[in-house]
């Protein structure tokens, strides 16, 4: 049978599940991890530090008493992930299967039960991750897996690019107190999605809905649809072949980059821009999504809990 949920601006994820697996979905299509089981409540902060690698951010984690391996913290994935390899030597449950439907073909993926990671001190044990396939390896040397949505949601998770750390807090506890900008967004399956606009000179705003994509290395990654309703390539002057690698294939691009694009209040000038010549990274009805590029410029905090981000610029 299967199911589908979001798996964010390069894929979709459709489960393979029983009857039994189903029941434990809940009716507006949150995905299995959503919720996680054997969960130690941290009573303090935890800081986790962290590297950028190729634009994304990738921490240290124990699995199961693994030796430590580099794991991606990705608010786009729907379920977290580790490399086949750590999964057979972690012997661990096999749980079901997965096809991930990506921009340009399809992935198989096996599920596991029975993985628990340790970030420091700060421990998450998701109900199944799923091992990563061949094609991820191949353009992800030296990542060992992904944390995605289940992550975000069972700790509020702030991320400070400037330390280059990130701190774990316990939903239940947590008071925001700064003066950052709070910016509201809605659920599509799994991922946030936020309201922005793209400002031209003389024009209004181009608004749309963004995914925030923590894993996309770039600034912008806008649709086919999006960027041809809207003239954008032709207001973006120069831009350059280019092309978006994904979970089962590639997409051809033009890079470049949009005069301004606004978030909340925050303006970001002339953003790096992936304009998709066909399909797009994101669902039906979604202009695009939000990169690195642009989260970077700010101190983030994801409070899945009460559906809002909180950005901090950096000066």
């Amino acid at each position: 049978m299967l199911h589908p949920v979001s798996k964010r601006t390069r894929a979709r994820w459709l489960w393979l599940a029983t009857l039994t697996l189903l029941l434990e979905w809940s009716v507006n299509g949150a995905v299995p991890d959503a919720k996680t089981i054997s969960d130690e409540p941290a009573t303090n902060t935890v800081r986790v530090p962290f590297e950028f690698v190729s634009g994304r951010i990738l921490v240290s984690a124990r699995v199961n008493h693994s030796p430590p391996a580099s794991v991606m913290i990705d608010t786009g994935y729907s379920v977290n992930m580790l490399s086949r390899e750590l999964v057979d030597s972690l012997e661990l449950k096999r749980a079901g299967r997965i096809t991930i439907i990506g921009i340009a073909g399809e992935e198989r993926a096996d599920t596991f039960e029975g993985a628990t990671f340790d970030l420091a001190g700060a421990r998450y044990s998701p109900p199944r991750i799923a091992a990563l396939p061949a094609s991820f390896q191949s353009h992800w040397r030296k990542r060992d897996g992904v944390l995605g949505a289940g992550f975000f949601r069972r700790f509020v998770v702030e991320i400070d690019p400037g330390a280059k750390q990130i701190l774990l807090h316990e939903p239940e506890t947590f008071r925001y107190a700064g003066s950052g900008e709070i910016i509201p967004f809605k659920f599509k399956q799994s991922t946030p999605i936020v309201e922005g606009a793209v400002l031209l000179p003389g024009h209004e705003p181009i608004p749309g809905r963004f995914e925030i994509d923590s894993g996309c290395d770039g600034g912008l990654c806008l649709g086919s649809d999006f960027v041809e309703a809207n003239h954008l390539l032709e207001s973006a002057g120069k831009t350059d072949g280019s092309g978006r690698r994904g979970l089962g294939g590639d997409a051809k691009t033009r890079m470049g980059r949009v005069p301004k694009f606004r978030l909340g209040s925050q303006v970001i000038e002339r953003p790096l821009t992936s304009f998709f010549l066909e399909g797009s990274p994101v669902d039906d009805g979604l202009a695009g999504h939000i990169g690195m590029q642009v989260l970077r410029r700010f101190r983030v905090i994801f409070d899945y809990s009460r559906e809002r981000m909180i950005l901090e610029p950096i000066e």
